[in-house]
């Protein structure tokens, strides 16, 4: 079962369609949209602020979601949140990502369709623009992001559209086998040509 707990009276959403991992903890005001993924170990704690992740957002492996009260802190539609990231009080417009273990502070807002590299530090404040690469401590805009650029990332994110669907229909917990069977199945992929990492 889901880790969800309800806070002086307010409770989290999760739509059905939505996919929460089983070591993911929902605390208060969370509303998690249609069609997210929510991975494992995930703290999603709205015991100040508000807490939103729109249609076809994923929030990935032990990623931290908080923010000050009265504030919301928003991942948009098909917005895209690396391992171990931690958005406080900020929001992340539609169809951009932020990488692995960077942090966005508050009152920044990644723009549209904007990459934020991984490791990299959004300080309070910063806005953003769209179809932005940014990275450092403290992220500064490197380049402008092209249409390939914007394909890469659409493509990661729909793959996470279908992990949720995937989870909600196979993920069961198990025992784990004890030897390697000689048939071992793979999960398979259609990667095509856009499972190349962009530097």
């Amino acid at each position: 079962m889901v880790k969800v707990y309800e806070i002086d009276g307010v409770r989290p959403v999760v739509h059905p369609s939505a996919y929460v991992h089983p070591s993911a903890v929902l605390i208060g005001d969370v509303i998690v949209g249609p069609r997210c993924y929510i991975g494992p170990c995930a703290s999603l704690r709205g015991d100040f602020g508000r807490l939103i992740l729109e249609e076809g957002a994923n929030l990935q492996d032990s990623c931290v979601m908080h923010g000050f009260p009265l504030e919301d802190t928003v991942v948009e539609i098909d917005g895209h949140i690396g391992h171990g990231a931690v958005l406080h009080g900020c929001r992340v417009e539609r169809n951009a990502m932020v990488g692995m273990n960077a942090v966005v502070m508050d009152k920044a807002v990644v723009g549209a369709e904007s990459i934020v590299a991984a490791m990299s530090f959004v300080k309070a404040g910063m806005i953003i623009p769209p179809r932005s690469m940014v990275m450092g401590a403290p992220a500064k805009v490197v380049r402008a992001l092209s249409d390939d650029d914007i394909a890469w990332k659409s493509f990661g994110t729909r793959q996470y559209h279908e992990l949720a669907v995937r989870s909600l229909q196979t993920m069961r917990e198990v025992d784990a086998d004890t030897a390697v069977a000689p048939d071992r199945a793979r999960i398979a992929f259609d990667l095509g040509e856009l499972h190349t990492p962009k530097s």
